[in-house]
């Protein structure tokens, strides 16, 4: 925690203008008197509650693994296809950076999230911190952006509609966890990491 911290005050990421915390509601944010750039915010969500997301996200996305996405009924043959599965496929068919990608972007930056978040989370809410925790988080804030869980449920579902015409197409029930993993996601995403790093000022604003 830097000495700006500890004193109690907030720079604005901007203009660098310097305001003194003050206790915020819940759903508040505070924001720059020179610029109005938002310092930071009270988030709506308690700890414990983005903890049983998270949990229940670790769990959507387990599902999502574990079963197929889609099933292909065709003459008779049936054909299932699970994320890893396709993976392997774009690599076997010699298509090695976009299996690559697919692998990064929709299955292990995703987890890597999702665990890192699980590990902060539990932190913040039993009082333990691990020496980790900074480095930790330092790595989630860097590699966020690459974690695309919503443009795979887009290619797969412009791929059901595209399939439905030369085949029957029957949803599996990983579609489905996907879709219950990107909302989470969606939810995960919004919350601002800096209330992991500075858990003591949640409640806290600029004038």
């Amino acid at each position: 925690m830097s000495s700006v911290d500890q004193a109690g005050l907030a720079a604005c990421p901007e203009c660098d203008e310097l305001h003194v915390r003050r206790p915020l509601r819940r759903g508040e944010r505070a924001r720059c008197a020179r610029c109005g750039t938002t310092l930071y915010r009270m988030q709506r969500r308690r700890p414990e509650q983005m903890l049983a997301i998270v949990t229940a996200a670790l769990i959507a996305f387990v599902l999502a693994n574990t079963f197929p996405i889609l099933v292909l009924r065709s003459q008779g043959m049936i054909n299932e296809a699970t994320l890893l599965g396709s993976v392997a496929t774009l690599w076997a068919e010699g298509q090695q950076v976009a299996a690559v990608m697919v692998f990064f972007t929709a299955w292990l930056f995703p987890l890597f999230d999702l665990l890192s978040m699980f590990l902060l989370l539990l932190a913040v809410e039993t009082g333990w911190r691990p020496a980790f925790f900074a480095p930790l988080l330092r790595a989630l804030q860097a590699m966020r952006p690459w974690g695309m869980i919503e443009v795979l449920m887009l290619g797969v579902v412009v791929s059901l509609i595209k399939l439905s015409n030369m085949a029957d197409v029957v949803p599996g029930a990983a579609l489905w966890a996907f879709m219950a993993l990107t909302v989470l996601l969606a939810v995960i995403l919004s919350y601002d990491l800096r209330a992991l790093w500075r858990p003591g000022c949640r409640r806290a604003v600029a004038p």
